[in-house]
């Protein structure tokens, strides 16, 4: 089943919704039938890696509020913070400082960059 993201001016996603199996791979086919801009997305790809082991596809599932980078060919997410940078390799956005690994759970303090206790 293909999934597609329909974009606004800016390339922001607006909604993403379930195509026809056979629009899949047809972007330009569905783009031209509605007059708006889709862009194929798959739900099983996450920060460049493919959950059933497939090939990724986009980096990332397309959601509200992700942006179509056509030149890195990927979806990535809103920016959470001004501090954070985004990673090339999985166009999601890194943190400045590491999530701590000591099964506590944090939140970020964008005033102080550092993570506090939750």
């Amino acid at each position: 089943m293909a999934h597609f993201a329909k974009l606004d001016e800016n390339n922001v996603v607006v909604f993403v919704t379930v195509g026809r199996d056979e629009d899949n791979g047809k972007e330009a086919e569905l783009t031209a039938r509605t007059g708006d801009v889709y862009r194929q997305t798959s739900y099983n790809t996450h920060g460049g890696v493919h959950a059933l082991g497939g090939t990724p596809f986009r980096k990332n599932y397309a959601g509200i509020g992700y942006t179509y980078d056509a030149g890195r060919d990927a979806f990535i997410p809103p920016k959470p913070f001004a501090s954070w940078l985004l990673n090339e390799d999985t166009c999601l956005w890194d943190p400045p400082v590491a999530y701590p690994q000591d099964g506590q759970r944090y939140v970020w303090n964008e005033t102080n960059q550092n993570w506090e206790s939750a």
